[in-house]
């Protein structure tokens, strides 16, 4: 084989092309000497592999191999994704996919609608909440053992695209027939938006996607509609995102030209992001939630809001993700996620926490390590350095660097919250399963019998039933509580949670919220905290 097939056969052709041009516009230095003699190696291996060895090997997966080698010796957040894990993970933060339009869950190998997608096509047909979907296309998918990613990808599909859909509903004998035209369906940022006092409002989201700004202005508007002067802005468990929404986002605070984060890089330009001061809560007291899973853009977002006096951050330190990733897309879909800079908050924090290049063991542990230590269970455990004190920009309030935001008021991770048994009982899908069969006998009645949700907060009671049905079932399987005390704690926590997910599937995930969000200390704490200070005019 020639030269140049081969390293066509190996993809690496068009990079060495790109390569050798950039290097011929100058002499090159040591680096890029030893760069290019590093090259020169690898592909002289590809080639003996592929001539002389044994076997016949695959050239895609052995380029997959050596790309995943490299990355794996650098640090924690570079990263390699083939075609099918690209798309998977890029469509949340993109805001839409292209499908039917349904929230669903799995009950005994059935797939059971918990919502239509409201205005979304499945609506537009007619599909119903508490509807089952048995078969696309007249190949089934209830009963059938199918695995839950395969029938989301029978259910998607292009835009304009018709699913043949057959579908079973409670009290009619017959099967109802759907051909639903695919189309773009929203993927929502925002988890809930609501009113927890009168004048304190709290919104949720999960993640900084493309659509997330617009989704967060307008739970804004929705709210001061009803009477919000201060807010609670929950950012605990998201994960991050776009690094354009997290500063837009920041810009609904702070006043123009405020700092919001800036990267620093070693060969990509440094760039600076500045609020553009044209934000709908540039008034009024705003407390921001985090934990140990808040990162990435959730923690430049905090940390801009804690450096510029702009309000209080409540919770746990966050996880420390601050170095900025470059995508690199590859001809046949896959991608690579390249480290090329670092956040810096406005007083100079770098929010990256401290990692050994290569241990991505030891830097996957790390939360866990701070929950030996006693990190997230008692502030007094958390110890910096001062080399690591900051002040903030116009209250000068000491703030501490070395990776995350630390909050200004700490709550401990209530490790006594849920029970063993409860925990047990929910990781084997036992009280999800419990809340789809109840909604699933119930849904016209609870429909019926509580018009507002205020109605179902104030009456609604879970049957005992229920909740000995869920204990019996866990018996079977060796889960019970220890003790009498064990059993009265586990019940407590099943009412509650019942409670949020029949009220999930009634309304959506900000009924859910508010009735979960009644028992949190972390949100109890911040809106105490933004009543004290109301109080005091502050």
């Amino acid at each position: 084989m020639r030269l140049k097939d081969m390293l066509c056969a190996l993809g690496l052709s068009a990079c060495l092309g790109a390569m050798g041009q950039t290097f011929s516009n100058h002499a090159p230095n040591d680096e890029e000497k030893a760069m290019q003699e590093a090259m020169r190696k690898m592909v002289n291996a590809s080639i003996a592999i592929k001539s002389l060895y044994v076997d016949t090997v695959n050239a895609n997966k052995m380029a997959e191999d050596a790309i995943n080698g490299i990355l794996n010796k650098l640090d924690p957040h570079s990263a390699y994704t083939n075609a099918k894990d690209t798309k998977r993970l890029t469509e949340p933060l993109e805001g839409s996919f292209e499908g039917i339009g349904v929230q669903f869950n799995m009950l005994d190998d059935t797939l059971i609608v918990i919502q239509p997608v409201p205005k979304g096509p499945s609506e537009k047909v007619g599909i119903l909440a508490g509807d089952r979907i048995v078969s696309v296309a007249d190949t089934a998918i209830a009963g059938v053992k199918m695995q839950r990613e395969e029938i989301m990808r029978r259910l998607r599909g292009k835009k304009g695209s018709v699913a043949h859909l057959k579908v079973r509903r409670p009290g009619i004998k017959e099967e109802l027939t759907f051909d639903v035209v695919r189309d773009k369906i929203p993927v929502n940022s925002v988890d809930a938006a609501y009113m927890v006092t009168p004048t304190i409002g709290l919104i949720r989201f999960n993640n900084f996607a493309q659509t997330t700004h617009g989704e967060i202005t307008e739970a804004i508007k929705k709210l001061r509609e009803q009477g919000m002067q201060d807010l609670v802005l929950d950012l605990q468990q998201n994960g991050g995102g776009y690094l354009q929404a997290a500063a837009d986002i920041a810009s609904e605070f702070l006043p123009k030209g405020d700092m919001v984060v800036y990267t620093r890089g070693r060969s990509v330009p440094n760039q600076e992001f500045h609020s553009s001061g044209s934000g709908l809560m540039r008034e009024g007291r705003v407390a921001v939630l985090v934990d140990e899973y808040s990162a990435s853009a959730a923690e430049i977002l905090a940390g801009a809001i804690q450096d510029q006096d702009r309000g209080i951050v409540v919770g746990r330190r966050t996880f420390g993700k601050g170095l900025v990733q470059r995508p690199l897309p590859m001809p046949d879909g896959s991608m690579i996620r390249l480290t090329v800079a670092r956040y810096y908050t406005p007083s100079g924090r770098c929010i990256q926490k401290p990692y050994t290049k290569g241990d991505q063991k030891g830097y996957a542990h790390d939360v866990i390590n701070r929950y030996n230590r006693g990190e997230l269970t008692n502030a007094d455990s958390i110890h910096f350095p001062d080399s690591l004190r900051y002040k903030t920009l116009r209250k000068g309030r000491v703030v501490y660097g070395g990776g995350g935001i630390m909050p200004d008021y700490f709550v401990p991770l209530d490790t006594t919250k849920y029970s063993k048994c409860y925990r047990e009982l929910s990781a084997k899908s036992l009280v999800i399963n419990a809340s789809l069969k109840y909604m699933d006998k119930n849904r016209k009645r609870l429909t019926k019998s509580y018009p507002t949700f205020d109605a179902f907060v104030a009456k609604f009671e879970v049957p005992q039933s229920v909740l000995d049905g869920i204990l019996e079932e866990g018996k079977k399987q060796k889960i019970e509580p220890k003790d009498e005390a064990e059993k009265a704690h586990t019940e407590k926590n099943l009412r509650l949670m019942l409670k949020a997910l029949v009220a999930r599937d009634l309304w959506d995930m900000s009924e859910y919220f508010r009735i979960v969000y009644d028992q949190d200390e972390v949100v109890k704490k911040a809106v105490e905290l933004l009543k004290e200070a109301a109080a005091k005019g502050e």
